[in-house]
C-alpha cells in the first residue's frame, strides 16, 4: 500500500514534537489523524497539511480513546500510530516530589500509551502492515537527579516497547521507540517548571544546538517509512553536546 492510501494517527499533536511528526509523515504521502487536547491548535495545523484531520483528544481518558477508534472505523485502514503525547513536571528530588505530579506524569506517559495501543492494535493488525511508535526518551534508559518522576514513567513507556515487540512477533505490527535525548521546544521545560521561563532557559543555556522538534519528527518518519520487513526496535538520538543525561557541553 502506497503511503497517500495510509492512514497515520499522532498523539500530542499541538505542539513540539508531535506536530512536527505531523508535519513529516504528510509529507511523506500519509493522511495525518492529529490528536491532541487543545483543539485549536490542532485544527490549525490540519488546516496547512495536504491531507489531515483533527480529533480533540485526552489520552488519558479511556471512553474518549475507545469511542476515537471506533471512529477510526470510516477510514479504509489505521496504519501507523505514534505514541508521542507526554511531559514532564517538576524537578524536586524524590524525597520531595509531588506525588500528584507523579501520577500525572504516569497516566499520560505510560497509561495514554496503552490506552492508545490497546484501541487501535485491532486495526493496526489488520492492516497487514501496521506500526507502533513509542517516544520515550533517553530518561527511559537512564537517571538523573531531580527527574524521578519523568524517569519513572519514560521507564515505563520504553517497557511497553519491549514488552509489546515481543508479544506481538509473528505479527504484521512493528514496534518502534525512539528516544530523544536534549530537545529545544517551545513547551516542555517551560511546562516542568510550571511556567518559569528563566529555569526552563537555564536547561538549555549555553549548549550548542540542542535537537529540534524537527530533528526528531525526522527521525521517526525515516523509521516508519522503511521497508516493511524492517523493525528500529530503539532509536536514540542526542545532540552532538549531550553524551549523556547528565553529561552535557556547555560553553561560557
Amino acid at each position: 500500500m502506497t503511503a497517500e492510501a495510509r492512514t497515520a494517527v499522532v498523539t500530542g499533536a499541538s505542539s513540539g514534537i508531535g506536530a512536527a511528526t505531523a508535519r513529516a509523515l504528510a509529507a511523506a504521502g500519509y493522511h495525518v489523524v492529529l490528536t491532541a487536547r487543545r483543539k485549536d491548535r490542532i485544527e490549525a495545523l490540519a488546516a496547512e497539511l495536504p491531507n489531515a484531520e483533527a480529533y480533540a483528544l485526552d489520552v488519558t481518558d479511556r471512553a474518549a480513546v475507545d469511542a476515537f477508534a471506533a471512529d477510526l472505523g470510516r477510514h479504509p485502514s489505521v496504519d501507523v500510530l505514534v505514541n508521542n503525547a507526554g511531559g514532564a513536571l517538576g524537578a524536586e528530588p524524590v524525597a520531595t516530589g509531588d506525588p500528584a505530579d507523579w501520577r500525572t506524569m504516569y497516566e499520560v506517559n505510560v497509561l495514554g500509551v496503552l490506552h492508545m495501543t490497546q484501541a487501535l492494535l485491532p486495526a493496526l493488525t489488520a492492516s497487514g502492515d501496521g506500526t507502533v511508535v513509542v517516544l520515550s526518551s533517553t530518561a527511559g534508559h537512564g537517571t538523573y537527579e531531580g527527574g524521578g518522576g519523568y524517569v519513572a514513567a519514560k521507564h515505563g513507556a520504553h517497557v511497553i516497547a519491549e514488552t509489546l515487540r515481543l508479544e506481538l512477533c509473528g505479527e504484521p505490527v512493528r514496534v518502534i521507540e525512539v528516544a530523544p535525548g536534549m530537545v529545544k521546544t517551545d513547551e516542555f521545560a517551560t511546562t516542568r517548571f510550571r511556567g518559569d521561563t528563566d529555569k526552563a532557559a537555564k536547561v538549555y543555556a549555553g549548549v550548542d544546538q540542542p535537537l529540534s522538534a524537527e530533528d526528531v519528527a525526522d527521525t521517526i518518519a525515516w523509521a516508519i517509512t522503511r521497508p516493511s520487513h524492517v523493525n528500529v526496535d530503539l532509536l536514540v538520538v542526542r545532540p552532538r553536546a549531550q553524551a549523556s543525561n547528565s553529561k552535557v557541553h556547555r560553553t561560557g
